[in-house]
């Protein structure tokens, strides 16, 4: 079986990612993993967040690198991500927030077979 990916975007996210990165340049996702603007995913000019020793890379979303906390990871390790565009105000530090649109985190679980072809990551 091919292995799932573990983080895939709709659409929607594709062409709001592409305006953004018109507008930025190179992006970074974090998964934010509570505080100020709950568990949305956090969009960031690349170089503008820093990561931890121990952030994964769940892999990217059109050429954007997608990261999520260890802690995080490992409490979500069995679902996949799909992240999605919702109409909304955005997380306050996110660059979406202003558009009229939000990134939204959706999940599926993997299939017992999908979860075992998954590779193991490491943290970054």
């Amino acid at each position: 079986m091919k292995a799932p990916q573990r983080v895939v975007a709709t659409d929607a996210t594709v062409e709001l990612l592409r305006q953004l990165k018109g507008r930025h340049g190179e992006l970074i996702f974090f998964q934010s993993g509570g505080c100020c603007d709950g568990s949305a995913p956090m969009c960031y000019p690349a170089g503008e967040f820093t990561l931890g020793d121990t952030d994964v890379r769940m892999g990217d979303i059109d050429g954007v690198p997608f990261y999520i906390g260890a802690d995080q990871f490992e409490y979500w390790k069995h679902t996949q991500l799909i992240i999605d565009v919702v109409n909304g105000n955005g997380g306050m530090f996110s660059l979406e927030n202003g558009s009229g649109k939000r990134f939204l985190t959706r999940s599926r679980l993997f299939s017992d077979a999908e979860y075992d072809a998954l590779p193991q990551l490491a943290s970054h």
